[in-house]
């Protein structure tokens, strides 16, 4: 979780982190936000998961989404723990779900 953190850091210097969803029994989940949620990262005992709300619609020519690809609007990542993830590819995801956030939110404003 903290290269995840220092990569989308790195892509995106003003994102917020927040935890949100937290409970009795649960810490929460992080959750990194410019204009809306960018993508959250659930910790599992082997893997994290990242999802982005807006996946589906966001372009990915690595392919570093590999979960929930039969989803309409959202995609995810899984990353076992000895997996490795191509830094760039992700800093570019992390940037276009940033632009898709703030056209959308521009949409939103414009009505």
């Amino acid at each position: 979780m903290r290269r995840i953190r220092a990569l989308i850091q790195a892509a995106l210097p003003t994102v917020q982190e927040s935890v949100k969803w937290a409970k009795a029994g649960s810490p929460g989940v992080p959750v990194w936000e410019h204009a809306g949620i960018l993508c959250t990262g659930e910790p599992h005992v082997r893997a994290v998961k990242l999802t982005f709300p807006r996946g589906a619609s966001l372009p990915d020519p690595a392919g570093l989404f590999n979960a929930s690809l039969d989803g309409k609007v959202r995609r995810a990542i899984d990353l076992p723990e000895e997996a490795t993830l191509d830094g760039a590819a992700f800093g570019d995801l992390i940037r276009a779900a940033a632009a898709a956030n703030e056209r959308a939110q521009a949409a939103r404003k414009g009505r």
